[in-house]
């Protein structure tokens, strides 16, 4: 492997780490595998990050707490296929399960796996992802770092299966 090539993945590796430890409670975090598969799976992280509790170093820093997410208004119960979206690693696809108009699930269809990095990434964020959609309750997520063109074909996906499950 190209000196670059495993710069980048560790680099890939830590922001990742960093990023479940910081931003998402271990108690938030499904436990199952994302399968290396073009059909239907739950995306699910392959591990998880557990922060020691301490503040980061230079003082306290404020414990974020979790806000209840709005009922996302106006959508019809049902499974909702997104539109694919492409970009130079691969497709995107997902599934939206509402129930009771709100979204209870976010399967992926289709995710970036041609590629050894393409499938470490999507391994990684996509279940931090899917938990972003369930918070929010919308399409409206934050981008992961590393994970740019990954996190905004997924939100796109999901927002194209809101659109029909308003239709």
């Amino acid at each position: 492997m190209p000196v670059r090539a495993a710069v980048t993945l560790v680099a890939t590796a830590v922001g990742v780490i960093l990023l479940v430890s910081f931003r998402t409670p271990p108690s938030a975090l499904p436990s199952a595998a994302v399968a290396p598969s073009s059909t239907s799976t739950s995306a699910s992280p392959t591990a998880t990050a557990t922060p020691s509790g301490a503040p980061p170093s230079g003082g306290a820093s404020p414990t974020p707490t979790a806000t209840p997410a709005p009922a996302a208004s106006g959508l019809r119960s049902g499974t909702f296929t997104g539109q694919t979206y492409s970009d130079q690693y691969g497709n995107l696809q997902v599934q939206v399960v509402i129930s009771g108009a709100r979204i209870t699930d976010v399967k992926v269809l289709q995710y970036p796996e041609n590629e050894p990095q393409s499938s470490f990434i999507s391994s990684q964020a996509l279940p931090l992802l899917r938990e972003e959609v369930l918070q929010a309750q919308s399409a409206k997520i934050d981008v992961i770092s590393g994970a740019t063109f990954t996190s905004e074909n997924y939100a796109a996906s999901v927002q194209s299966a809101l659109d029909l499950a308003r239709a």
